[in-house]
């Protein structure tokens, strides 16, 4: 980020306390996000991406105990957390149990929830100065290409949705999601 860091940061903090949407550089593109415990702010992030609200959505942290509320992960094996841990921080998702109390506006129709510890400074210090995880989805409209820059956000979203101005990581593609309890790749990445 530039000199206006702290300002910048500061805006996009205040924007999430606000429960509105955001968007922010990941390790492929542009994501929008949110209080993952604000159902107003999942639902206008929801409209804004014209998403489905039973498909679930995927957390990003900046490190696994803020995804910890939100997961029963006493279902895994010592072999299973060792597969996940060894791929964070980074670019792969995985779908893990949810808890019995995690809102549906997460998980969706399902009883698992995608979540990610990030490998990317920015989103590593947005979910620090935060203090949890953020609802993670690419910032595009449904059915157009992931915003790759932040003026490829301001055309699909307009110049008034509050971005964290920086550069996305390397990957090419979106978060490979994978499957804690079996493995199997659900999404290449």
């Amino acid at each position: 980020m530039s000199q206006n860091e702290p300002a910048q940061l500061e805006k996009v903090l205040l924007a999430l306390q606000h429960e509105e949407v955001i968007a922010y550089p990941t390790e492929s593109v542009f994501g929008l996000g949110c209080d993952p415990n604000s159902e107003k702010a999942v639902n206008a992030l929801l409209t804004l991406k014209q998403r489905s609200r039973q498909k679930g959505l995927i957390l990003v942290a900046a490190n696994y105990d803020q995804l910890q509320p939100y997961l029963d992960d006493s279902q895994l094996s010592m072999a299973q957390r060792a597969s996940v841990f060894s791929s964070w921080p980074g670019a792969i998702t995985w779908v893990i149990p949810a808890k019995r109390d995690t809102p549906d506006w997460l998980t969706g129709r399902f009883n698992s929830l995608a979540v990610r510890v990030s490998a990317h400074p920015l989103v590593r210090q947005l979910c620090t100065c935060y203090g949890k995880p953020l609802v993670s989805t690419s910032a595009n409209l449904s059915g157009h290409p992931p915003c790759r820059t932040e003026a490829d956000v301001k055309m699909q979203f307009g110049i008034l949705l509050p971005v964290l101005t920086g550069q996305v990581g390397g990957c090419k593609n979106p978060s490979e999601i994978r499957d804690a309890l079996t493995g199997k790749q659900l999404r290449q990445g």
